[in-house]
Formats: C-alpha cells, sequence, structure tokens
C-alpha cells in the first residue's frame, strides 16, 4: 500500500520512526514533511497528505501534530477525506471497517512511540466492510459535505 505521512514541527521526530516502521511492513511511504523541528503550522501538513490520498497518489495518509486535534480538524476540512485520531487500535481499525477512514491522525505528544506502531498497524492492516449500512451512512456523511461545503465560519465558531 502507499501511505503518505506528513508532520508538523511537534511530530517531526514520531514521523521518521513511522516512516521506517511502515516501510518496514512493506509499506512504500511518501515524505511529505515537515522535515526539522523548526516551527510550522499543521494545516499544511494535514493538507499535502489529505490531497496525497484525494488525489490517488496514495491509499491511506498519516498526520502527526502535538495533540492530533489540530491534524484532524484540518484533514477533515477536504471532501472526501475522512480522518479520525487515534491512540488505540481498536478506534485504528473499526474507523476504517465502518467509516472508511482513510487518514489517520496522532498527536505525538500523547501517544507513546509502542503504542504508535500498534495503531498504525491496525490502521493499515484494516478494510472497509462494503456492508450496506456502512455505505448508507458514509453517503449520509456526504452528503453533509455537500450541504456545508461552500459555508464560511470564522474562529469561536460565529458565521
Amino acid at each position: 500500500m502507499k501511505v503518505a505521512i506528513a508532520a508538523d514541527h511537534e511530530g517531526y521526530n514520531l514521523k521518521r520512526i513511522l516512516i521506517a516502521f511502515v516501510t518496514g511492513l512493506g509499506h512504500e511511504v511518501q515524505d511529505l514533511g515537515t522535515n526539522s523541528t523548526a516551527p510550522v503550522d499543521y494545516p499544511d501538513y494535514a493538507e499535502a497528505a489529505s490531497r496525497a490520498v484525494l488525489e490517488g497518489r496514495v491509499e491511506r495518509g498519516i498526520v502527526i501534530c502535538g495533540s492530533g486535534v489540530g491534524a484532524t480538524v484540518a484533514a477533515n476540512k477536504l471532501p472526501g477525506i475522512r480522518a479520525c485520531m487515534c491512540h488505540d487500535t481498536y478506534s485504528a481499525h473499526q474507523s476504517v471497517e465502518h467509516d472508511d477512514m482513510n487518514v489517520l491522525t496522532l498527536g505525538a505528544l500523547v501517544i507513546g512511540e509502542q503504542l504508535a506502531y500498534e495503531v498504525v498497524r491496525a490502521f493499515l492492516g484494516a478494510t472497509f466492510s462494503g456492508a450496506e449500512r456502512h455505505v448508507r451512512r458514509l453517503e449520509k456523511v456526504r452528503l453533509l459535505e455537500e450541504k456545508y461545503g461552500g459555508k464560511k465560519f470564522v474562529a469561536g465558531g460565529q458565521p
């Protein structure tokens, strides 16, 4: 499987470790930055990995920031991306199997290295079930993207 991995400065060290791990599992990795611990903005890296998924250059993406929250929010702004922050193996495989998650986000300051390995392994090893109820629910998610995709909101939730 082709996998894009990107991180901001807080996720840089975990990204380097995970690239070696994912490659060792037999997957092809596209490293989409950052390439140091110099401060950068997580939305840029969430977008880079998510675009790689949407454009078909990779099948899955992994994005790492400090908490995992910012990367999740940013990645989910791209229609067609289903990103989830997972710090446990059940969520990592279940969100692929039921929700067709295509981008995993991790919090480098939250998850340890060994658990990150197991979460990534569960994410990459899972496949979407294709069950009718899951397909139906994903269609509803797509309709929400369509319905609200053009709406503009500002920080703090005010329209």
